[in-house]
């Protein structure tokens, strides 16, 4: 069994067409995404109607429930421009998409056969935004597991790649399809990568072997997708991709 992992795409086409491309030619058996659809990028209708396109199983990600309510973007960042970006997208997305976001679940368990269970969320199993990270004490991590039985637990939201292990368990973060990260942000103004970020989990028998991917994207498509939107990011992403 194969299962491709993406999260936090972010609206971001270019890149979910370039990892979907590339998981085709892996082969996986089923894809989910880990949250955070369409917000804060410069094509959040299209990059939905895609997502639904392929079928792909989702997660609700902290992000997604802003776009349901703003006023959550506000609470959640002292940035006003996030919250700008948010209703941006969301003036873009029609009721259906709207409605299709307030369906998605918190988390989703996949069977791995012989090898367990793998547990699928956002931030951690009770939150979707809480952060782990390889950084995260032991006690803490404890916490954010505490009740939850699984061989592989899998979740986004940090925007950095990650393997873990935790007391016997994995703990993966695939990273982020739209905007990873240099360095862990803390709620700061991060530092963007022009590349895409997904995992694969292969469990065969009762083993389970972890592969972090990195695809190299054109910078010169990044910065074309972002001049043609005029997303309040949209200077923000052109400098990044400078």
């Amino acid at each position: 069994m194969r299962i491709g992992l993406i999260s936090d795409i972010h609206g971001n086409l270019l890149a979910l067409r370039a990892v979907l491309a590339d998981l085709e030619r892996t082969g996986v058996e089923e894809i989910v995404c880990l949250g955070d659809l369409a917000s804060l990028g410069p094509c959040p209708r299209r990059t939905l109607a895609l997502l639904r396109e392929r079928n792909i199983a989702c997660i609700q990600g902290n992000h997604d429930e802003f776009l349901l309510e703003p006023a959550l973007a506000e609470q959640y960042s002292s940035q006003p421009m996030i919250t700008k970006a948010t209703l941006w997208c969301r003036q873009r997305l029609g009721r259906d998409a709207l409605d299709f976001l307030a369906g998605l679940p918190a988390g989703l368990q996949l069977p791995l056969g012989a090898a367990g269970k793998l547990l699928l969320f956002h931030g951690s199993p009770g939150s979707n935004q809480e952060d782990i990270l390889a950084a995260t004490p032991p006690e803490d991590l404890d916490a954010m597991l505490e009740g939850q039985a699984a061989q592989v637990f899998a979740g986004g939201h940090t925007h950095i790649q990650m393997l873990r292990q935790h007391k016997g368990r994995l703990m993966v973060n695939p990273g982020s399809v739209g905007i990873p990260f240099l360095e862990f942000a803390q709620g700061g103004r991060p530092r963007i990568l022009p590349h895409a970020e997904y995992a694969v989990i292969s469990a065969n028998g009762g083993g389970v072997e972890v592969s972090l991917r990195r695809l190299a994207l054109d910078k010169a498509e990044l910065r074309r997708q972002a001049e043609a939107s005029d997303l309040p990011l949209r200077d923000v992403l052109l400098g990044e991709y400078s």
